[in-house]
């Protein structure tokens, strides 16, 4: 079921957004290669998330054991922070999700560590851009199906992969609600848009193939041929007027 939110109600997810925001920006400018680890920034996920009055949306949901979803190169999403220490010519996406007032925001970065290649840098160019062109398609009267189909279109055109088994999701006094935001699709498919509705829409793109897995410890996942991966993501309101981005430090 697909609940629409109240402008109040998008309010405070716009706080909460907020406070994800600030923290995925404060973790990106942690970065050190060489010195950093995944658990440095995983502890300023907390500090960070905890100086604006929000719980880290993450921690404890379905046994997550962590503040922030840290994944390195090959790792598509849903990394746990650890003792390793990310090196000059690594990627690493950022995932950070926050609640305040019983409201969620979630979002997504990746991070060049150093100076990356430049085959390296055009996936994660590649990746941003078929994100601004899934929210171009997130107005009212459109489907969900327009945002796919965008993302899918973007990123197939530049030569790389969309994950098929991971998808964007419906967010608000929930972590996921409906509907499901897949990066491929059909343009015109799925639900209709509405003023009111409140979604995470997130590319998470491949250099190789589109296939992959998860590890043994049940929460990292991976790509199949070892190939190198970028995602990023944001929360957004539908409105008449286009899609709002509430992951923003932004006042308005």
């Amino acid at each position: 079921m697909i609940l629409l939110k109240s402008q109040s109600e998008i309010e405070k997810m716009r706080l909460s957004g907020r406070a994800v925001a600030r923290t995925l920006r404060i973790m990106g400018e942690a970065i050190d290669p060489g010195k950093t680890s995944t658990a440095d920034l995983n502890q300023i996920a907390e500090l960070v998330m905890a100086e604006m009055g929000a719980r880290p949306a993450f921690k404890g949901y379905r046994g997550y054991p962590a503040a922030a979803c840290i994944s390195v190169n090959n790792e598509v999403v849903h990394g746990i922070p650890a003792a390793r220490i990310l090196q000059e010519g690594d990627i690493v996406g950022l995932d950070v999700g926050a609640c305040i007032d019983g409201y969620y925001a979630d979002a997504a970065w990746t991070y060049p560590v150093g100076t990356v290649s430049s085959e390296t840098q055009r996936l994660m160019n590649v990746t941003l851009e078929s994100l601004w062109q899934g929210i171009a398609q997130a107005k009212d009267g459109n489907s969900v199906g327009d945002i796919s189909h965008a993302v899918q279109r973007y990123v197939e055109k530049n030569g790389y992969s969309v994950v098929k088994d991971l998808s964007g999701h419906g967010i608000g006094r929930a972590l996921h609600e409906d509907p499901s935001i897949s990066n491929f699709g059909k343009a015109g498919s799925g639900e209709r848009l509405k003023s009111g509705m409140t979604l995470c829409i997130e590319p998470m793109v491949n250099m190789g193939n589109w296939k992959v897995h998860s590890l043994s410890d049940r929460w990292t996942i991976v790509t199949d041929d070892g190939s190198l991966s970028a995602h990023y993501e944001h929360t957004v309101a539908i409105s008449r007027d286009g899609a709002v981005i509430l992951t923003t430090e932004d006042e308005t």
